[in-house]
């Protein structure tokens, strides 16, 4: 080979492009989103159960989704092959 031919290969090292970085932040601010639906409050009262905070549709049905969704995302990310 010349040196002209040595000069044209060019070999992409990168593991992630940007776009699977972009798909990286995005599963992460979906996972925080998710993990701080799920994080309880104090209750006024320690003393009495109140039912309506602990199982609530946001706690117990959206903050999963929203988790799982988010590794969803990260697992596409990564695998997604750089263009």
């Amino acid at each position: 080979m010349s040196k002209k031919e040595k000069k044209e290969i060019v070999i992409n090292t990168a593991l992630f492009s940007k776009e699977n970085y972009m798909w990286m932040l995005g599963g992460l601010v979906v996972l925080a989103l998710g993990f701080f639906l799920m994080v309880g409050g104090k209750s006024a009262d320690p003393n009495v159960f109140n039912d309506k905070e602990v199982y609530s549709f946001t706690r117990i049905t959206l903050a999963p989704i929203l988790i799982i969704a988010g590794f969803v995302i990260e697992i596409v990310a990564i695998m997604k092959k750089p263009k």
